[in-house]
């Protein structure tokens, strides 16, 4: 089934079951009215909303009503926990030969993950407000998962099985800010605005054998101001899946129903043309063009996002049509905000690499690559 929020004017808005094509809902009204309590009681409301999902997409349901995406909160508008990985290790290795460092073996086999903000998402269509362009406007296209309870200590096999919901992120970044904060030593905050979903959150049975061993086996599509940038595929490179990323996660504590997990940002290798390196399927953030870039041409061209600009996310199916709904949104400045308040890299820093450099050596992407 596909679940959505509607925006009501309250904070975690109202519940609807939206049609397998998108284009009708029905509220929930009558089993649930936010999506927490479902995930709290998934066994007991999962399948009347399944029930309430076969009657729209038959044509039984009374209520029914056009689906409009650009009413929707996040499916989840805050959640207890949000958690991003980088499961995609190219992404990582990218950022390493941008600068001619190896990636170390123990990022192989231990994820790497930083816990963002949950208290405030973004719709899919909401706009992104930012303080400054010269904070280094990103977007980073990725999937993530919503978690029933899974308990600490729980293998990635038995973190599987506690995935509810999938949906897709805009985990917006903005990459100035990183390598001072991460200087100090306690990771992300500044630098990692609210996150953006996607319209829908979709169980696995929609997906359907694109669904493997924890990935979703897919393409997933990033439009830059009206140019496709990227189309890369979910599943083969994702190093990590997500019953891995989950089980990280429960190492040493219970994950509780309503937890997001993200995968990073989804990167595939380049391929050897004509005696140089190309990326044929781009790149899902801009840092990683930047990086691209750098490694083909000694130094990066790409400008991060200004205001006005859009960025749209969006995955097919396998019968090729929009399995989540589109994140599509612009940059937008925020309200006033006093620039001494806010914190600036080293001036001069002209690019990620640079920036990074100044922040006593710490590489910014190796330490988050999501």
């Amino acid at each position: 089934m596909k679940l959505a929020t509607l925006k009501d004017g309250s904070r975690d808005g109202q519940l609807v079951v939206v049609s397998r094509d998108l284009t009708l809902a029905h509220y929930a009204t009558g089993i649930a009215s936010r999506l927490q309590q479902v995930l709290d009681d998934w066994g007991f409301m999962s399948p009347q909303l399944q029930d309430l999902y076969d009657a729209l997409n038959q044509g039984r349901a009374r209520h029914a009503f056009p689906f409009d995406a650009a009413q929707c909160m996040a499916p989840l508008p805050r959640a207890y926990q949000w958690a991003d990985g980088s499961a995609y290790l190219n992404h990582v290795e990218l950022v390493r030969q941008a600068r001619n460092a190896e990636v170390p073996e123990s990022f192989y086999a231990d994820p790497l993950m930083y816990q963002g903000g949950s208290d405030d998402f973004l719709g899919a269509m909401d706009e992104v407000p930012v303080p400054s362009e010269s904070m280094g406007i990103d977007f980073e296209a990725e999937i993530a998962v919503v978690t029933g309870d899974v308990k600490m200590g729980a293998s990635p096999e038995q973190a599987l099985d506690g995935i509810r919901l999938v949906m897709l992120a805009n985990d917006v970044s903005l990459r100035n800010l990183i390598p001072a904060e991460l200087a100090k030593g306690f990771g992300f905050f500044q630098s990692k605005p609210a996150t953006a979903f996607s319209p829908v959150a979709v169980t696995l049975d929609e997906i359907g054998t694109a669904w493997q061993d924890g990935r979703v086996h897919l393409r997933l599509e990033s439009t830059w101001n009206g140019r496709k940038v990227g189309l890369c595929d979910a599943g083969p490179e994702m190093t990590f899946h997500f019953g891995q990323l989950i089980a990280h996660i429960a190492k040493t504590r219970n994950v509780r129903a309503g937890s997001i997990v993200g995968s990073g940002t989804v990167s595939n290798k380049g391929v050897e043309k004509d005696g140089r390196m190309d990326w044929p399927k781009g790149y899902s953030c801009i840092a990683e063009k930047r990086c691209i870039e750098t490694i083909q041409d000694g130094a990066p061209a790409t400008e991060f996002m200004k205001f006005g600009d859009t960025i749209k996310i969006e995955m097919k199916g396998l019968d090729g049509k929009s399995l989540f709904g589109a994140i599509d949104q612009e940059i937008v400045m925020a309200g006033e905000v006093a620039l001494a308040n806010v914190t600036r890299t080293r001036r001069g820093a002209k690019s990620l690499t640079d920036a990074e450099e100044a922040a006593a050596g710490l590489d910014a992407e190796e330490n988050k690559d999501s």
